[in-house]
């Protein structure tokens, strides 16, 4: 639930039923959205700012994330400025109301005398705020109010957010490391490693039993194409097990492992399935290869949407499209008809249980967090995502898998491509740009 504080203002000569339900109205609407509202209104400039008093104090110790100053009439800016100044700190909508039609004629209270005058006030006073504003005639825009709000709540979920990595730096990589210091003090998640050994210890104290149940209750939704390898089941139940047990306790909300260098190298094992489990059965946002802004592009993205905000990596750039896919797993959230498996190994690495489900296409929505010189930025584009042609990568056993990916349809791809930033991006579907523009907006990262 968003939760909001509602503030509805109106000059002290306006008449007072006309403001209250002006506000109300708003309020009702807000509520509609989804939102959970502390209201008080109607708060007027009275000479001896008793409402002014009675707004603060109804606020003060009380829970919200975000504040909604509703401008129903006109209102001095003093007025809203001493409620606003109390909880500067928090991020704002200047939500200024509107007029209607009386028969042949337009009636006012000049909402948009107050927040025209507030607007450049609020930016000289350094609030974080968004502004909206109705229009005679047009459906009220509470929904862009909701947007904003919901970006001020997943900004403050993030403040205290922490993310799990087994193991540090797969492969030697780059583009996935990060600063802890700025990614803290910019953005606020946590991203807190722990030893490939301690998953290992763990795993072996998973009895059979523990496995077997996992196997059962949860890997059996799977379609599988070519029977598994009972043994590799259970090390991928085990695995499972194990490393939620270590999520669990320590409250991570996105995970991920050493994968080529740790899980495929030292264990055996490629961790598919791994991911597979931790994704599906216990929610959590997962990618590969410790990669740790790609984890907290997923957190952003998961609580703007609600979905799973999954990775896609590029295999292939067109002149209209990318070629995005994985040579592991997908959730099974995105998939058509279903999570398919079949065994497969690539190269000198161990078989292991690779995903093979369709992915859905639909309007799509990339993005991925970057740090250039101390500086976060946020990559995005929105494109149309079609199944892809018959595709390959080269060293899978033969008949090679077809692996999970999409064709994405990009309105520039020469612009997206001399911009990108990793080769993970996280993928949701719908066109999320303003949602996350909102988000980043109150973070202070700049969208490229």
């Amino acid at each position: 639930m968003v939760k909001a504080a509602f503030v509805g203002f109106g000059e002290v000569n306006t008449p007072k039923e006309l403001i209250i339900n002006k506000c109300r109205a708003a309020e009702e609407g807000l509520i509609g959205e989804g939102m959970e509202l502390i209201s008080v209104y109607p708060i007027t400039d009275d000479y001896e700012e008793k409402d002014i008093k009675k707004a603060v104090e109804t606020l003060r110790g009380k829970e919200f994330d975000t504040l909604i100053l509703c401008v129903a009439g006109w209102i001095p800016t003093h007025a809203v400025v001493k409620v606003a100044e109390h909880f500067r700190d928090k991020p704002m909508v200047l939500f200024g109301l509107c007029g209607w039609i009386e028969g042949d004629r337009l009636v006012t209270t000049a909402d948009q005398a107050g927040t025209s005058a507030l607007r450049k006030t609020f930016y000289d006073l350094g609030y974080n705020f968004k502004y909206v504003y109705d229009i005679i005639g047009l459906p009220s825009r509470t929904k862009k109010v909701y947007d904003y709000a919901l970006a001020a709540s997943a900004a403050a979920k993030l403040r205290h957010a922490r993310c799990g990595m087994a193991g540090y730096r797969d492969m030697n990589l780059y583009g996935t490391l990060y600063d802890g210091g700025s990614l803290k003090r910019v953005v606020g998640p946590e991203i807190e490693t722990f030893e490939m050994l301690e998953l290992f210890q763990r795993y072996e104290k998973i009895t059979d039993a523990e496995k077997q149940a996992v196997v059962d209750e949860c890997m059996s939704k799977w379609h599988f194409k070519k029977p598994a390898n009972p043994e590799s089941m259970k090390l991928a139940a085990g695995y499972y097990l194990a490393c939620k047990e270590i999520c669990d306790e320590r409250g991570y909300e996105a995970i991920s492992l050493k994968d080529v260098d740790g899980m495929k190298k030292l264990l055996g094992f490629p961790p598919a399935p791994v991911f597979m489990l931790l994704s599906d059965e216990a929610g959590l946002c997962t990618v590969p290869e410790n990669d740790s802004l790609g984890s907290v592009t997923q957190l952003m993205v998961k609580y703007l949407t609600g979905q799973c905000a999954f990775y896609l990596e590029f295999y292939e750039f067109f002149t209209d499209r990318v070629l995005a896919g994985v040579p592991d797993y997908v959730p099974a959230e995105v998939t058509v008809d279903g999570v398919e498996v079949m065994p497969a190994a690539f190269g000198e690495l161990s078989e292991g249980i690779l995903n093979v489900s369709r992915v859905k296409p639909g309007k799509v929505t990339l993005c991925r967090l970057t740090s250039i010189d101390g500086e976060y930025y946020m990559h995005m584009v929105v494109g149309d995502a079609i199944a892809p042609r018959k595709w390959e990568e080269a060293g899978w056993t033969q008949p090679a898998p077809q692996l999970p990916g999409l064709e994405i349809l990009l309105p520039d791809t020469e612009d997206f491509t001399d911009k990108v930033m990793c080769q993970h991006y996280v993928v949701s579907y719908g066109d999320n740009s303003e949602k996350i523009k909102n988000l980043c907006d109150i973070l202070g990262i700049e969208i490229i």
